[in-house]
Formats: C-alpha cells, sequence, structure tokens
C-alpha cells in the first residue's frame, strides 16, 4: 500500500523558514513528486515539484527563489525548504506523489499525480 506522508509544517513569522519533508512508501520508484497548496477557500494550487527523470525542479513564480526542492533517495524522501515566508503562503501543504510526465505542466496540475499525503498546515503571521 503507498503512502505519502508529509510533516514539518508550522506556525512563523513573517521572514522566517521552515523545511517540509515528505515521506513516501509502498512503491519502488516515482517518476515525479509535487508540492501543492491550498489555502481556505481557494483551490489547490501547485507551488513546486520535480522529475526524478531528469532531476529537473519547477517552482511556481511566486516562491520562486524562496522555496528550494531536495531529496534524498536513500531515504525516500522529498524536502521543500521555505525562507523569507510571507503570510500569502499560509495554507495546508500537500505532497504528491508518481504519474504522467510529458511537461512542467504534468507537475502542477493536481489531477495528473496518483498518490496524495494528508497535507501539513503552514501560518505565516505578519
Amino acid at each position: 500500500q503507498v503512502q505519502v506522508v508529509e510533516s514539518g509544517g508550522g506556525s512563523v513569522q513573517a521572514g522566517g523558514s521552515l523545511r517540509l519533508s515528505c515521506a513516501a512508501s509502498g512503491y519502488t520508484s516515482s517518476n515525479k513528486m509535487g508540492w501543492f497548496r491550498q489555502a481556505p477557500g481557494k483551490q489547490r494550487e501547485g507551488v513546486a515539484g520535480i522529475y526524478f527523470g531528469t532531476g529537473t525542479t519547477y517552482y511556481v513564480d511566486s516562491v520562486k527563489g524562496r522555496f528550494t526542492i531536495s531529496q534524498d533517495n536513500a531515504k525516500n524522501t522529498m524536502y521543500l525548504q521555505m525562507n523569507s515566508l510571507k503570510p500569502e503562503d499560509t495554507a495546508m501543504y500537500y505532497c504528491a506523489a508518481d504519474g504522467p510526465f510529458r511537461g512542467a505542466f504534468d507537475i502542477f496540475d493536481p489531477s495528473r499525480y496518483n498518490y496524495w499525503g494528508r497535507g501539513t498546515q503552514v501560518t505565516v503571521s505578519s
């Protein structure tokens, strides 16, 4: 049974940092992983992702230069380092794994992932 588990959320002040972790288990390998977030009353938004075939990382414009994806293959874990956090980053953050990949649009489209975690809350106060 595939499991995707996020951790590392919390409450910080604007300008602070958090590192989210996403641990996946129950399958041999995944071709991609992504981070999404959803604020109350808003649609789920793709934030960042990685395609393991080339190691290419992708970021939505609003987080470029502030968020960084990294991975630990030995632990089958992906990380999202979030720096210079802003109040508008406040949301539930979800990790997703595996699915079709033909380009960047398959990183940011939530319908293109097979497995999801339950989320971890990030709250940034001003």
